[in-house]
């Protein structure tokens, strides 16, 4: 059987840039890494060392180190080359080993591919490798480094151990199936399936990861010229939005996400609302729009008249500084967008809101496929702790391991898998 191809890629930042980290993987590694430096360094020890084509050409002057697998990040032969990272000098240094037998460039996210593969990583952590890669605040970094770091992978091996302590009972109980004094399941079984399953249940109730990607979403609604557009502005910290004392003058949804305390959000702009029939028929296709957005929410800042907004929203006092300003009396915030009164108390309690919606800090978090993946063995527990034939509950337990094995990864597809590393960077 031919053995699987070489890859290399640049692994650092695109340059130009003071380093960059050139990253070589497979069979051929060692050969590559010393066909460049003329001999092959003492393993996990970084050798200053002249890098030369195979004319004998320099091409670099690098620090190199050299990985033999398995133990590696891909458990593969592995080598790193730190040159200067210029653009010249990382084109060189690639070209060099582009023209190595059965050595080619990596594709996104092969690397990592392959670390799985070898056993270095599972799915889940893979997937967290990802996001800790797409990661833009403080909240997204923290959890993706939590599943990264396989408290997620751990979590789902200990669930798997205890659905094989369940199966060994129920097969103790098939193998005297047949003699007189047959055994019975233990009085505590059933109690120990549902101690599960509510477990599981508990972590299908936290908030998603996916929710730290796409932001708490906090729409701000009311009629024309309430100081919406002003409020968006201020929120997201530049001029997103047109403001003008112009009724209707937002006539679309804007949306712009932004950071505030390491936590992300969306806030969203939307058309004045006021009936259809004053509006010319662009505003009424924003006043629709702007009703859908409505109910995407998380929160709704309502600027309009007190209590005209949707249920839950929260009432906001706007326009604070002009002439002529009616307080709400039951508004949660009164404030100035253009002078900026009331405007950081909204911004801290919409911090704390989100704090309490989106994932914590350093907590694992679920994906959508592993939310369906843990869902599956929720639904094979229930099955089973409703059944009295040892048999058939033997045979939802062995769902139930089905299910943990595929959120780990022990059980997939390719199609899967090429759809979760293509969207990994070059040389990751």
């Amino acid at each position: 059987m031919r053995p699987p191809p070489t890859i290399f890629a640049l692994s650092s930042g695109a340059p130009p840039a003071g380093i960059g980290v050139v990253r070589v993987s497979g069979p051929r590694a060692g050969e590559a890494l010393a066909s460049l430096v003329g001999r092959l360094p003492e393993p996990r020890r970084a050798v200053l060392a002249k890098l030369r084509d195979a004319s004998g050409a320099l091409l670099d002057e690098a620090l190199v180190l050299w990985f033999p697998g398995p133990h590696s990040a891909t458990g593969e032969d592995l080598a790193e080359l730190h040159c200067h990272g210029g653009r010249a000098v990382i084109a060189a240094v690639e070209a060099a080993l582009a023209l190595l037998p059965n050595t080619r460039r990596a594709e996104p996210g092969e690397f990592t591919r392959r670390a799985f593969a070898n056993g270095r990583i599972d799915l889940a952590e893979a997937e967290a490798l990802g996001d800790l890669l797409a990661a833009e605040t403080e909240l997204q970094r923290a959890a993706a480094l939590a599943n990264a770091s396989g408290a997620l992978s751990r979590q789902v091996e200990a669930w798997r151990e205890r659905v094989l302590l369940l199966s060994a009972e129920v097969e103790g109980v098939l193998d005297f199936s047949d003699e007189e004094d047959a055994a019975d399941l233990p009085e505590c079984f059933t109690w120990n399936i549902g101690a599960l399953a509510e477990e599981l249940g508990e972590w299908l109730a936290r908030p998603r990861s996916e929710r730290l990607g796409e932001g708490f979403r906090v729409v701000l609604a009311g009629p024309p010229n309430a100081g919406k557009s002003t409020l968006f502005n201020a929120l997201v910290e530049s001029e997103a939005a047109i403001t003008s004392p112009i009724a209707g003058t937002t006539r679309d949804v804007i949306e712009r996400s932004v950071a505030i305390d390491g936590v992300p959000f969306t806030f969203v702009d939307t058309a004045g609302l006021r009936a259809t029939a004053e509006a010319d028929a662009i505003e009424a296709i924003g006043i629709a729009r702007a009703a859908t957005e409505l109910a995407r929410a998380d929160v709704v800042l309502w600027l309009g008249p007190e209590g005209e907004g949707p249920e839950a929203a929260w009432e906001v006092a706007a326009q604070s500084d002009r002439e002529g300003f009616i307080p709400k009396p039951a508004a949660r915030f009164t404030l100035s967008a253009t002078t900026g009164q009331g405007v950081a108390a909204l911004k801290r309690a919409l911090v704390e809101t989100a704090r309490e919606a989106l994932p914590k800090p350093g907590e694992a978090a679920l994906n959508a496929r592993q939310h369906a993946r843990l869902s599956e063995a929720v639904a094979a527990l229930a099955r089973a702790k409703a059944l009295s034939d040892p048999l058939l509950v033997a045979e939802e337990l062995r769902h139930a391991r089905l299910a943990f094995d595929r959120l780990v990864g022990r059980a997939t597809t390719e199609d899967m898998l090429d759809t979760l590393f293509g969207r990994f960077c070059i040389g990751k």
